[in-house]
């Protein structure tokens, strides 16, 4: 099938150049060792990317690792720290990553190996402002046309330095870092609730009334049939019904506004008008089928997604955690799609005591008011960088160090 090349007219700002990607970079894309073969993957130790993780503007690490012998009985290739990576299918097609490790990738990701006379930030950055034509690409009748050899036609304008391509680019490589960092204080905040979650309402050891962990100490348990299992003797068996009630979310304001807005995938987009107040969100239906959030403050629900709001506001931290621990894929229904329904939820129960509930929930709170301040800085910061990376990539923008 015939390419489809990039057409865009575009003004080439004094100074600057028009470059084809394919005649200043060597491109490349990856493979996928056998999968049935364990010895490629077992123990392995080389970073192997799938097209997935290109979400991140920057790749740090990857969860995924072959062995040596998995590398040499395929076709990927080891690329260089400063290789960008795009997405030619799958969900994050025609999406731009940077490596900053050395890593394979899979046959879903085109590879742009760096040269020394050009700033691999900027090329990622000026293929991000491409993005929705490789979309277009990517989607429908030509979703094979996102190709190495599509992407080698790709036309991209830049300046004729390496440094003054590395100074217009300083701006959104700081916003994206700090967007990053965010993330990664916020997920390991996540996993610091989590973490005291299970050691209270899994392992029961929460502090006996000498600071010790209870179970671990000796602490008396009991048999309790609707948990079919033992919990400590004074706690009980409590039904979700009893503390929370369920509502179905509604289809998506177009205004935007200050109020996050929530999918079955997290936040969506912020919204004038919230039409619940501060809630658990449960992802309903199709692929984010069970998916969990918590909204801190007064949001709009989807109707992709279920609202469990509580009736103490206090314990919401709690029945967030609670439900986070149910393996609600489980509870899935539905013949065309996945799907969650209000009645799977209602036979859910839980070990209680309203004394270790209001102390779990007193910590919680306070990580899950870093959490949401953290997510706020997110917001603003793409929105920064969103509204920079055209002006700075097209030359409508300059970059002074000494402001």
């Amino acid at each position: 099938m015939k390419q489809k090349i990039y057409k865009r007219k575009r003004i080439i700002p004094v100074g600057w150049k028009e470059i084809k990607l394919g005649d200043v970079f060597r491109t490349s894309s990856g493979s996928t060792p056998l999968s049935t073969e364990k010895s490629y993957y077992e123990g392995g130790g080389i970073p192997w990317i799938n097209s997935g993780e290109l979400a991140s503007p920057y790749i740090y690490e990857t969860s995924n690792y072959i062995t040596q012998k998995g590398f040499e009985n395929s076709s990927t290739e080891l690329y260089p720290k400063d290789t960008v990576l795009v997405a030619m299918y799958g969900a994050t097609a025609g999406k731009a990553s940077l490596l900053k490790l050395e890593a394979c990738t899979n046959q879903a990701i085109c590879a742009i190996l760096p040269n020394e006379g050009y700033c691999p930030e900027f090329i990622k950055y000026n293929i991000d402002t491409l993005y929705e034509h490789l979309v277009g690409l990517s989607s429908g009748s030509a979703r094979d046309n996102l190709s190495q050899a599509g992407l080698k036609e790709l036309k991209l304008v830049l300046p004729k330095t390496k440094k003054e391509q590395e100074k217009l680019v300083s701006v959104l490589s700081l916003l994206d870092r700090k967007i990053e960092l965010n993330r990664q204080i916020n997920d390991n905040l996540e996993a610091m609730a989590k973490q005291l979650y299970d050691y209270w309402f899994v392992q029961f050891d929460f502090p006996n009334e000498e600071g010790k962990p209870y179970k671990s100490s000796g602490g008396a348990m009991v048999w309790n049939d609707k948990l079919k299992r033992e919990i400590p003797k004074e706690w009980m068996a409590s039904n979700y019904t009893d503390l929370f009630t369920i509502g179905n979310g509604q289809t998506m304001p177009q205004n935007e506004g200050l109020v996050p807005a929530y999918g079955g995938n997290g936040i969506v987009k912020m919204v004038e008008i919230s039409n619940y107040p501060a809630c658990i969100i449960i992802g309903r239906v199709g692929a984010n089928c069970g998916s969990i959030h918590y909204s801190k403050v007064p949001c709009w629900v989807s109707d992709n997604a279920i609202s469990i709001c509580s009736k103490n506001d206090d314990w919401q931290p709690f029945l967030f955690y609670s439900l986070k621990l149910y393996n609600l894929s489980k509870n899935k229904g539905g013949s065309s799609q996945p799907l969650i329904t209000h009645e799977a939820l209602k036979h859910l129960y839980f070990p209680m005591s309203e004394k270790h509930i209001n102390q779990f929930c007193h910590i919680v709170n306070e990580l899950q008011d870093l959490i949401y301040s953290n997510q706020q800085e997110i917001l603003k910061l793409t929105k920064q960088r969103d509204e920079l990376l055209p002006l700075l990539m097209n030359g409508q923008a300059t970059v002074n160090y000494h402001l």
